[in-house]
């Protein structure tokens, strides 16, 4: 620089604070996010149940096809692997896995009903159509951890089961014997592990891509933030989901032509709640 020459002023207001990168970067992530609710008490998850109930009994023809829908496949497995137990309970526990899916006509029933449309069975069927890609991917992942479940499942019964195979018929009355504790225990852990795993990311995944036709990795991401924000509702949630499905299942599935849709219903309103519905686009 020539001596004389005058450096030119920095006006401080066009100097980049020294975190404002990084405020940028956390903005730009936060803008792919979408919003949650963070002040969910688990007193809540009887409103959901509530309303639910609500829905099933305001559609109960379109909401118990379903519901028959659910003991029509119990039964098949019942008849199909009616001489190898190890794979029924496998299976039969496996509508814990599975059931997300199984009650998209369910959340396309709510949804409906909350927009004051008319609820169809055929509609309600296809409801899937709306966003095909992404939900048949997420219920492919599905499937794969009720296979994986399925194998899971038959280490712990080689390796704690005592006693001879029993007859479909009894199988829950051999497995729950003194010498079948071991059994028991390891099955429960083992089950409650992929349990957890898919409901931690499939909470509000299925209302979420069907709702707002939302990719299959930011359903399943929103889900955990979900299940990490309010992890004592989610978990409460969680159980009331496996005790009223595990009670319906005892009956010959009977049971789940009411609990099935039910728990449909009341998951899209914990969708709803869970998260905000999209602010209208002027």
């Amino acid at each position: 620089m020539a001596t004389g020459e005058s450096v030119p002023a920095t006006d401080p207001a066009t100097v980049p604070a020294p975190d404002a990168p990084r405020a940028n970067a956390d903005a730009a992530a936060a803008s792919f996010l979408i919003p949650i609710a963070r002040d969910v008490a688990p007193r809540e998850v009887l409103e959901w149940l509530k309303l639910g109930w609500r829905d099933l009994v305001r559609s109960y023809l379109t909401g118990v096809w379903f519901g028959v829908c659910f003991v029509a496949m119990g039964a098949l497995l019942m008849l199909t692997f009616r001489q190898a137990p190890a794979w029924l309970m496998a299976l039969v526990s496996g509508f814990l896995l599975v059931g997300p899916f199984l009650c998209t006509g369910c959340y396309a029933i709510s949804r409906a009903l909350e927009r004051g449309g008319e609820v169809r069975i055929r509609a309600a069927a296809l409801a899937f159509r709306d966003n095909t890609k992404n939900l048949a991917l997420f219920a492919a992942v599905l499937g794969v951890l009720e296979l994986l479940w399925g194998r899971a499942s038959l280490v712990v019964f080689a390796l704690f089961y005592q006693g001879g195979l029993p007859d479909s018929s009894d199988v829950l009355a051999a497995f729950l014997t003194l010498k079948n504790v071991p059994f028991v225990i390891a099955y429960t852990l083992v089950g409650a592990i992929f349990a957890t795993l898919v409901f931690v990311v499939s909470a509000v995944a299925m209302p979420l891509m069907l709702d707002r036709g939302t990719d299959a990795i930011t359903a399943a991401l929103t889900s955990v933030r979900v299940c990490l924000a309010a992890p004592l509702t989610l978990a409460l949630w969680a159980l009331c989901i496996a005790a009223l499905t595990l009670a319906a299942m005892l009956p010959g599935f009977v049971g789940l032509i009411v609990v099935g849709p039910w728990l449909g219903h009341a998951t899209w309103h914990a969708y709803r709640r869970l998260v905000p519905p999209a602010p209208a686009v002027a």
